[in-house]
């Protein structure tokens, strides 16, 4: 697969950071000059209903450019699920030989799931088990860009959420190290 163009899912509930994740994968694709085109579906977001972010990712222009930015029922290259129920409602959008990232906590364990919740409350943040989960992504060498990348998108945000969003995000990116070291 060609990793500069790439078609990603982000699933979760209202509150988890659907929206976060995804404006951090646009800033680190146009701060690799591709064009990006997003679609969100908030629905029942703020009662912790279904949140659906589709990202695609692509050349700047010319032959491949984006088109839409809805993807297409099997057709996803990754699923960013940061709710076990999130690969059930949302799955059907990844193609066969796409990567489903989870949230594993009290689920069945795959090569592709991190038990982020418990990892981001080690950390004293239990709202950044997104950024968990981005890091396992991330780290593991099957989205469009590197850690770096967002870890540099990551550094430009500042406030008082700024230091824990790095450590979240970097025990994401240790964990896909253990994984894999397995």
């Amino acid at each position: 697969m060609d990793k500069t163009t790439q078609q990603i899912i982000i699933s979760g509930l209202g509150g988890q950071g659907v929206l976060f994740v995804t404006r951090l994968l646009a800033e680190a694709a146009i701060g690799k000059g591709l064009s990006v085109l997003i679609s969100e579906t908030h629905g029942m977001a703020q009662r912790g209903g279904n949140v659906i972010s589709h990202l695609k990712v692509g050349p700047e222009a010319g032959r491949g450019a984006l088109i839409s930015p809805l993807i297409r029922p099997g057709r996803a290259d990754v699923l960013l699920a940061l709710h076990p129920e999130a690969m059930l409602v949302h799955g059907h959008f990844l193609r066969p030989e796409g990567t489903p990232f989870g949230e594993g906590g009290g689920a069945s364990p795959g090569p592709y799931t991190v038990d982020a919740c418990s990892i981001a409350a080690s950390l004293g943040s239990p709202v950044s088990a997104n950024l968990v989960l981005l890091g396992f992504a991330a780290a593991s060498g099957k989205l469009f860009c590197g850690p770096e990348q967002i870890e540099g998108v990551l550094k430009g945000f500042s406030g008082k959420r700024a230091e824990i969003s790095l450590k979240a995000f970097r025990a994401g990116c240790e964990a896909a190290g253990a994984t894999s070291a397995n």
